[in-house]
């Protein structure tokens, strides 16, 4: 009997366990723009399109984001916010720190109303980069 109960035990765990690993999700982009506040704290204007091709990971397991650049960009998820949605977008965020120690907002914005459109957005407060995405098959 108490072998059968440690059977039972050692199941649950192991199909509660199961349940609870993340996934990992695939982007590409297709390109990025950049916004800074200036020298008196307002935002100025987002900078013309650059075309670029990067892979971008978000990989819930490991609890990060990493984009693919030129010089990689590496961000350790501390929370995962809650999801917010109105009528013309779904914003996933996470508050995070990236590889230099810099605490950082990352959002994945999904506008409704052009066509499911993806983007990323790395808020640091002063400076905000945005990369269009894709989901990778």
């Amino acid at each position: 009997m108490m072998r059968m109960k440690q059977f039972i035990v050692a199941l649950f765990l192991i199909f509660g366990l199961q349940s609870t690993f993340g996934q990992t999700y695939k982007f590409k982009t297709s390109g990025f723009s950049v916004l800074e506040k200036n020298e008196k704290g307002k935002w100025g204007k987002w900078s013309d399109l650059s075309l670029v091709n990067i892979l971008v990971s978000l990989d819930t397991d490991k609890s990060r984001i990493v984009v693919y650049s030129q010089i990689i960009q590496l961000f350790e998820i501390v929370t995962y916010q809650p999801i917010e949605e109105n009528d013309t977008d779904i914003v996933y965020s996470f508050t995070c720190i990236d590889n230099e120690g810099v605490d950082c907002t990352v959002s994945i914005v999904t506008r409704k109303k052009q066509d499911n459109r993806k983007q990323l957005y790395i808020n640091y407060g002063n400076r905000i980069i945005n990369y269009n995405i894709f989901n990778m098959p």
